[in-house]
């Protein structure tokens, strides 16, 4: 229970940690254009973010699939931008629509898979040589998944106060939301260019 323990607080720190902020980023560009009422829809989005980024970091953490660090490092802030990016053309009455919802779950799970990979270099390096990776692996991913709904209703919180308490209208939110969060992984990506 111990090596349970240990590992799930790995994985939460890890998401909580400043210096793991591209992570934070872009949960928080998936979450830019919910309202606090929709929170059940949220904790979907971040489950299939987990799902994604669990099948990926299982399989590097195994020795299945390797691709190169610099060309992860560098794919990350893509996401991130993407994400705010198709943030930014969402009209007012999309934002109510499940439709734009849809493209936001399809965004967490399939860029899932390259966060995973990216957290795959962290796990091995604390893993080490162990034979029996599947408790760890679960550990680690709770610990992240409770990280990332901390985060996500920290930032609802954050949305609920400026959209319904200070009356700021929903589609400038997110625009400055997104823009703000686009503007972040654009200088991340000139820093982690790999050509």
């Amino acid at each position: 229970m111990s090596t349970f323990k240990a590992y799930f607080l790995e994985g939460f720190h890890h998401i909580l940690d400043v210096n793991g902020y591209d992570h934070i980023l872009f949960v928080l560009a998936l979450s830019a254009i919910y309202l606090m009422k929709d929170w059940r829809k949220v904790l979907i989005l971040i489950t299939a973010f987990t799902i994604g980024h669990s099948i990926t970091l299982a399989l590097s953490t195994l020795n299945i699939v390797a691709i190169k660090a610099e060309l992860i490092e560098f794919l990350i802030p893509v996401t991130i931008f993407i994400t705010a990016f198709a943030n930014l053309f969402k009209k007012e009455r999309s934002l109510k629509s499940s439709s734009s919802m849809q493209l936001n779950y399809i965004f967490a799970l399939l860029f899932g898979l390259i966060h995973g990979l990216g957290f795959s270099n962290y796990l091995k390096a604390i893993l080490g040589k162990n034979s029996s990776i599947v408790m760890e692996l679960l550990a680690f991913n709770i610990g992240l998944e409770i990280g990332q709904i901390i985060v996500v209703l920290s930032f609802l919180l954050i949305s609920f106060i400026f959209i319904d308490i200070l009356g700021t209208k929903r589609r400038d939110w997110v625009l400055i939301i997104s823009s703000a969060i686009g503007g972040i992984a654009i200088t991340i990506m000139m820093e982690t260019k790999f050509w």
